[in-house]
């Protein structure tokens, strides 16, 4: 993580962690992740990953064989994915503190996962760069951010040639990698 980047305060966190809570229980994560072509044994990147809504869902759906790598900037974020992990009895959750580089391995993931995260990305351009990075060939990255219309978010993910659009599955956007590039 970059030394001058800000993340928001641990006040906020705890307060976004709180108003997820009330949002997931109206709105089951679950509903969104089954949407995503995942499959048993997958592994996964979740970026931008907060507390964990979305990160005990995708490691439902993946199995133990697979591997969610949950991302956020913020400090706490690591400890309230372990909680939920711990509670839930999962153990293919890994934590990473990160507000670019993942340390991932080049061509690792199947499916890198930004779910209301990609207005909040500085230099978003580095991020798709990283997540070309560590996507296998037919890696497929999706991104859900209701900041944006799908119009902005088509042009941000295929601004600097890496991703092209394939299709949309109610809010969610679905790219792959372009070797045209």
């Amino acid at each position: 993580m970059t030394k001058d980047h800000k993340y928001n305060s641990n006040l906020d966190f705890k307060m976004m962690n709180l108003f997820f809570k009330i949002r997931d229980f109206f709105k089951d994560p679950r509903k969104k992740i089954e949407k995503i072509h995942l499959k048993r044994g997958d592994y996964v990147l979740e970026y931008g990953c907060g507390p964990g809504s979305f990160t005990v869902a995708i490691a439902e759906r993946i199995g133990p064989k697979g591997k969610v790598y949950a991302a956020d900037i913020h400090p706490l974020a690591p400890e309230k994915v372990i909680k939920k992990a711990e509670k839930n009895e999962l153990e293919n959750i890994e934590t990473i503190i990160t507000d670019c580089k993942t340390e991932l391995e080049k061509n690792s993931i199947d499916k890198v996962i930004l779910i209301d995260i990609l207005h909040d990305l500085e230099n978003y351009e580095e991020n798709l760069k990283e997540f070309y990075r560590i996507l296998k060939n037919d890696g497929k990255l999706w991104v859900d951010d209701h900041h944006f219309e799908g119009k902005q978010i088509k042009f941000r993910i295929n601004k600097n040639g890496l991703f092209e659009y394939i299709s949309k599955k109610d809010s969610l956007y679905e790219f792959r990698k372009n070797f045209k590039s």
